[in-house]
């Protein structure tokens, strides 16, 4: 206690306080990049062989790929490798429990097998890329499983056990990587929908990440409410929301001015 009265918080206590917020932001901060990167990733690939077509002047006819590992072999190629690498690396240094550690670097060394084995072209591959379209193809199956294990292990992890509005969606989305992987699986085997604008596979794809991604963003809202920083997010989101009312009032204002009148 200090001389005026006021108790005098120890340094070594100050910096333990201070160390595990920063832990849990960080925390926050990796569940919410992965989520995004689910999220976002199935459909910023076609719409970025969409915006290329347009800009070469092409149709955009194949916009959709046969599956997110065939954006390899198109013009989005960068942002689906580079999502990959980076899906990979929050994964591997993301640490919550033994298990769930030992489950995201499984998931995370998966997904930088996938990025840098690619699978094979539709036509026309060699034996090389053959042979790397076989070592994608387990680095493939062994993202998707460990991705349905980490959701299905996370359901029973201290600290998210006791939340059912945080572990239901974990046990949701292993339910359904597994269920759309059995789909994916049937699909490819009976050749249906081989001929769909959108093919069975890529929608089994773009399924299990949303299942993946969405549960993991739930998380890290869940953990930003805990620690208290979902306040500021809020507030930011509303700033946003607030700028793009006023911009389409305007807008709107602009407009009416500028009609005729009759």
């Amino acid at each position: 206690m200090s001389t005026d009265g006021t108790v005098t918080v120890p340094l070594r206590d100050r910096v333990a306080t201070a160390q595990r917020d920063q832990d849990a932001r960080t925390v926050m901060r990796l569940r919410l990049g992965v989520g995004i990167i689910g999220v976002l990733l199935p459909l910023a690939l076609p719409l970025g062989n969409w915006i290329a077509a347009l800009l070469d002047g092409r149709t955009g006819d194949d916009v959709w790929p046969g599956s997110m590992s065939g954006a390899y072999h198109t013009s989005i190629r960068d942002v689906f490798v580079g999502s990959l690498c980076a899906l990979g690396t929050f994964l591997i240094i993301y640490r919550f429990n033994r298990m769930n550690d030992v489950m995201g670097t499984v998931a995370g060394c998966c997904a930088l097998g996938v990025a840098l084995f690619p699978t094979a072209p539709g036509s026309g591959a060699d034996s090389g890329q053959l042979t790397a379209s076989v070592f994608h193809l387990v680095f493939a199956v062994g993202l998707l499983t460990s991705m349905a294990g980490f959701c299905l292990l996370m359901y029973w992890a201290p600290g998210i056990k006791d939340r059912s509005y945080v572990r239901r969606p974990y046990r949701v989305a292993g339910v359904l990587i597994l269920v759309f992987m059995a789909f994916a699986g049937v699909a490819a085997v009976t050749g249906v929908g081989d001929d769909w604008p959108v093919t069975p596979l890529y929608l089994c794809e773009w399924l299990s990440v949303w299942s993946f991604g969405f549960a993991w963003t739930g998380a890290a809202l869940s953990l930003a409410e805990d620690i208290g920083r979902l306040s500021r997010t809020r507030a930011v989101v509303g700033a946003v929301l607030r700028w793009l009312r006023s911009l389409g009032g305007l807008l709107g204002r602009g407009t009416s001015r500028s009609r005729p009148a009759v």
